[in-house]
């Protein structure tokens, strides 16, 4: 089958802030193109054959060793779409046709106090796709049959495919942050993520004021056409004081920024894998006091797919993506890294 494989890290040697690294070039081409051998699915497990396969900054910062695989080559890619081929043994939720998608979690011990009270996440054996276990910039991948999802039918396979992380990660940190109706949700950032997550509390009728840098000025005007109440840049103090945050940038500074925008009382999520810079020094007066709470999104569980995927459907959410093929992987990461994709990236698998 063909794949593109990660083979070494191309470690980033400047040191600097985040902004700094992300303005850096990409190593070019690190990912290559070769045939492997196919997988077989072991008990408990399915074959999927993929259709599509979105792009995340999350390979990223593997292939810029901020995040190391524990081994390599390894198949990078978690926003999985496809159609169970083969079953392997001892399966019981799909048939053979079914589509499916596969997200960031692969695979979890099920046995420890995490995993029996639904908080796979935190499971000291967790698995990522595409990290631990190869992914779907590939035409074929086993998981077990726990960790694949049903795709619901409006959605198409490359619609489907950012909702797998971008839409499911986002809906977790909606639910982290304590949002409710009327209330004032703040987006700092506005990549795949967010313009997911912005569709879902406009449903939920509240009021999103938009943070992003206006040297992307693409990203503002999604914003605004998703249904953005306000938007602004990073530094901007917004019309009304925030009841909660998410911050979705992989810097430090939005910290700092939301903290001092958000009402008493208000809650801030850091949906970001990590910050390559860091958190400005926080003056406790301004930025922490009147029970203003701080809390990281780690990871994801299947209860929050399994509750996602028929809300998105609902709510008839309509991700916008940009197609490209398999072997256009290392060019469409490019893209990514220079911030230059509207949406999200999606590769079509031959």
């Amino acid at each position: 089958m063909k794949a593109m494989i990660l083979k070494e890290i191309c470690e980033i040697q400047v040191k600097g802030s985040a902004r700094t690294q992300l303005n850096l070039p990409l190593k070019e081409d690190p990912l290559e193109l070769v045939e492997l051998s196919m997988p077989f699915p072991g008990s408990g497990q399915i074959l999927v054959r993929i259709s599509a396969c979105g792009v995340c900054h999350t390979e990223l910062d593997e292939i810029e060793g901020r995040l190391r695989p524990p081994v390599l080559p390894v198949v990078p890619g978690h926003e999985i779409v496809g159609k169970v081929d083969t079953l392997g043994s001892n399966t019981t939720r799909f048939k053979k046709g079914d589509r499916v998608g596969i997200g960031w979690i692969y695979s979890s011990c099920g046995m420890c106090k995490f995993c029996l009270k639904g908080r796979e996440n935190l499971c000291e054996k967790f698995m990522a796709t595409g990290f631990d276990a190869n992914g779907g910039y590939a035409q074929y991948m086993t998981v077990h049959e726990d960790f694949a999802f049903p795709i619901p039918e409006n959605f198409t396979d490359t619609q489907a495919a950012p909702l797998l992380c971008a839409g499911v990660i986002g809906y977790r940190a909606l639910r982290l942050s304590g949002l409710e109706p009327g209330k004032i949700l703040g987006l700092y950032g506005f990549g795949a993520s967010a313009h997911i997550a912005i569709q879902v509390a406009k449903y939920w009728g509240c009021k999103v004021f938009v943070f992003s840098r206006k040297a992307y000025g693409d990203h503002q005007n999604l914003a605004i056409k998703l249904g953005a109440d306000w938007v602004g840049s990073t530094e901007d103090v917004p019309p009304e004081p925030l009841d909660c945050a998410i911050d979705f940038t992989p810097a430090g500074e939005p910290v700092r920024q939301a903290l001092r925008n958000l009402e008493k009382g208000g809650r801030l999520v850091i949906n970001a894998i990590r910050k390559s810079d860091l958190i400005p020094e926080l003056e406790y007066t301004e930025h922490l006091w009147h029970e203003k709470e701080l809390i990281s999104v780690a990871n994801v569980t299947r209860d929050d797919a399994l509750d996602f995927l028929p809300l998105a459907a609902e709510i008839g959410i309509a991700p916008e993506v940009q197609e490209y093929g398999l072997e256009q992987a290392n060019h469409v990461l490019a893209m990514l890294k220079q911030g230059v994709i509207r949406g999200a990236g999606v590769l079509l698998i031959p």
